[in-house]
């Protein structure tokens, strides 16, 4: 069965959604985001996906205080993700509740590091963050594009032991156009090993099941709930 992972991005300490990744097409959910993970808990979900959007455009870690809430005062696995940079940023992360990291830029910037990261603290601990548009890796909250293919970077991290990946098409991101399924079907062809968790573009129930039928390990899903595209309710089938 497939993990179903609600998100939660900060700016300024309050839950947003962002259009493609876009700064400027912000959109304020709730004030609280304590409240919004309450509610995602009260609803059997077991996990969560946190980015702090102001960390990702930072020199490192944010919105720590926000993880350190929310992992106080809910029992959800979280995953987190955006300012991890240096080994201060990683130990943040650990100290103040997360479960996993995820880690984008420091991946393609510092390869030895995240490398060092990985083998430190675990296969199961480190997330690789491969966001793409045209299949090329984005970085810097998506703000800085490359020219490095999505399928070579995630193969260079296979010799150290990647086992978990989270992969946005930055184009479905926030669009409600439904998932990048080729992205990922391509992926687990290339990577069948790898667990791989699909994020942007989810728009309804019904593209959660294809994700199930190609072998992704998780979703991560956004805006869809945000906009009562899908309910809290329907997707208490697929909890695990």
């Amino acid at each position: 069965m497939i993990r179903i992972i609600p998100a939660i991005d900060i700016i300024d300490g309050k839950c947003v959604r962002l259009t493609k990744g876009d700064y400027n097409q912000k959109k304020i959910y709730n004030e609280d985001p304590l409240e919004v993970a309450k509610e995602f808990e009260e609803n059997g979900i077991k996990y969560l996906h946190l980015v702090d959007l102001d960390g990702a455009k930072s020199a490192g870690i944010v919105n720590w205080k926000v993880l350190e809430k929310i992992a106080s005062n809910t029992s959800l696995t979280i995953d987190f993700g955006g300012g991890i940079k240096t080994d201060e940023d990683i130990n943040i992360a650990f100290e103040n509740g997360a479960a996993q990291i995820n880690v984008g830029s420091t991946a393609i910037k510092n390869r030895p590091l995240f490398i060092k990261w990985l083998l430190k603290y675990g296969s199961d601990k480190v997330i690789l963050s491969a966001d793409a548009k045209n299949e090329k890796i984005a970085i810097g909250g998506w703000q800085d594009a490359t020219e490095t293919d999505i399928y070579d970077f995630i193969g260079s991290f296979q010799n150290v032991g990647l086992q978990y990946l989270v992969s946005t098409d930055i184009d479905k991101d926030g669009m409600l156009q439904g998932a990048s399924l080729d992205l990922y079907k391509n992926i687990l062809e290339k990577y069948p090993e790898m667990k791989v968790v699909a994020s942007g573009g989810i728009t309804e129930l019904s593209e959660i099941d294809p994700l199930v039928e190609i072998g992704a390990d998780g979703v991560i899903i956004g805006k869809a709930i945000y906009e009562n595209r899908i309910t809290l309710k329907d997707l208490r089938k697929y909890a695990n």
